[in-house]
């Protein structure tokens, strides 16, 4: 299983095989990494330009790992492991159900990339709770269960206090209270 740089565990064996497509593809099949920040790697850009923008894994034999600007960060609002959804109030310091898990690290690009360490930015969501089993080294995170009976009581506080911010008061009964 993969490790982080401490050496917990990230819960896959291969951080690719969780990704859907890259945060640059756009909906029409080319590379929003080299037509925005051109300037941050003028090469890779000027490559791009050349395909008319087009994103190498779609055009060639590339796969993702093989693309020097490949990054995937969920954005999904939902555990990955266990489906538990996160409810956040607006003016609020609670922690947030859900933590960013990372599968694989962006490096330095002055780093040489090998097969020991991946380059790119690879997340998933997670709760707290699953995060927890993921990183003590015995959960991954594509296990099917369900959630834990503490973040479907968290999940509800929140929605039972965010339901009674919405109920209707008159002036005369807030006046009473």
């Amino acid at each position: 299983m993969e490790t982080t740089a401490s050496g917990t565990s990230v819960g896959v064996d291969n951080p690719y095989d969780h990704v859907e497509r890259c945060d640059y593809l756009t909906d029409d099949g080319r590379c929003r990494f080299a037509i925005e920040h051109a300037d941050r790697d003028p090469s890779f850009a000027r490559a791009r330009n050349a395909d008319d923008y087009d994103c190498p894994v779609g055009t060639s034999s590339w796969e993702w790992r093989d693309c020097p600007k490949f990054q995937s960060i969920d954005r999904s609002h939902e555990c990955v492991r266990c489906g538990i959804a996160e409810v956040r109030m607006a003016h609020d310091d609670d922690r947030p159900l859900l933590e960013i898990h990372h599968l694989s690290y962006r490096r330095d690009d002055s780093v040489a990339d090998t097969d020991a360490g991946l380059a790119h930015e690879i997340t998933v969501e997670l709760c707290r709770w699953c995060h927890a089993k993921v990183h003590n080294a015995w959960a991954r995170i594509d296990d099917d269960v369900n959630p834990a009976t503490e973040a479907i009581a968290e999940q509800q506080a929140r929605r039972s206090k965010e339901h009674a911010e919405f109920g209707f008061h008159t002036a005369a009964e807030r006046h009473q209270e």
